[in-house]
């Protein structure tokens, strides 16, 4: 099979790109190393954000260990129950995730979930830990989402723009594959390839840029969450507009409506109405005390 990968508009072409390497015998998939990767970036990115606002970091590695597991098992879950189909006959399939399928919105909800009850436990302030650990989920999922680079997954529809990312027919899932994509199906070599939209890649740029205004807000914010509700904010825009390209969507039974373009957008006027209210009854209660 061929393992290239090109972005032609750009002069980039990759000539071998694999899936996994190999290590006694054993394949790794790159996907795995990326995650993983993720993680430990994110862990030591949400650990500085706490010293540097004068709290404990060993508080975020213990946090950490403990979410991560959950986001994991909530990532999978929400991918799999809106895409049932794909498992039903084989329940088995469900534990394979060498392929991809975790889905980030089923991650942030399992991972919220935990820091809520962590907070509960370690009498922690919650709005607190949830701003401090949103650098490092910002972080993790730029990194992260390079795992979708490797798998030739999560793409978006044709497109001939300056990013347009070129892939053999024969390395992505035909079920992935549009008519418009075949409408302009190009032959090179006796190899079929499509053009399509890197959604990672926007992805990855438009949360780079998130985490540079969060982090730049950490230390300005009027309340403890807003930080965070400015990351469900910014990055529900972003995957709202990014979502409606790809053609991997998970979509809501009966309706078809993408789920994560709709969670996105939900996210992201409650997010608009928890800041205005909090920042109203702040103004409020320093009227109050005047």
């Amino acid at each position: 099979m061929n393992t290239s990968i090109a972005f032609p508009n750009l002069g980039i072409e990759l000539e071998n790109v694999g899936k996994s390497i190999s290590l006694f015998g054993f394949p790794i998939a790159y996907y795995g190393i990326t995650i993983a990767i993720a993680m430990v970036c994110g862990i030591l990115a949400a650990m500085r954000v706490a010293k540097v606002t004068k709290q404990n970091p060993d508080d975020y590695f213990d946090l950490a260990l403990i979410a991560i597991f959950f986001a994991l098992i909530g990532a999978r879950l929400y991918f799999v129950i809106f895409s049932w189909d794909n498992y039903k006959d084989n329940l088995w399939k469900i534990f394979n995730t060498r392929e991809g399928g975790l889905a980030i919105y089923g991650g942030v909800i399992a991972a919220v979930i935990t820091v809520y009850v962590f907070a509960r436990i370690k009498k922690l302030q919650f709005w607190k830990l949830v701003d401090t650990a949103c650098i490092g989920l910002v972080l993790g999922q730029i990194i992260g989402r390079w795992g979708n680079f490797f798998n030739r997954e999560a793409f978006g529809g044709y497109t001939n723009n300056l990013f347009a990312m070129r892939l053999p027919l024969d390395a992505v899932r035909s079920s992935e594959v549009t008519p418009q994509m075949m409408e302009h199906l190009q032959k090179i070599d006796g190899v079929s390839y499509i053009q399509v939209h890197p959604t990672f890649l926007y992805e990855g740029m438009w949360n780079l840029v998130l985490l540079i205004i969060l982090i730049w807000y950490t230390k300005r914010k009027k309340f403890d969450g807003e930080v965070f509700l400015l990351y469900l904010l910014g990055y529900g825009l972003g995957r709202a507009w990014i979502e409606g390209l790809r053609t991997d969507q998970l979509l809501l039974p009966v309706i078809g409506l993408p789920v994560s373009q709709l969670l996105a957008i939900l996210l992201v006027f409650v997010s608009i109405i928890i800041i205005l209210f909090k920042r109203k009854s702040n103004k409020m209660e320093k009227g109050t005390g005047e």
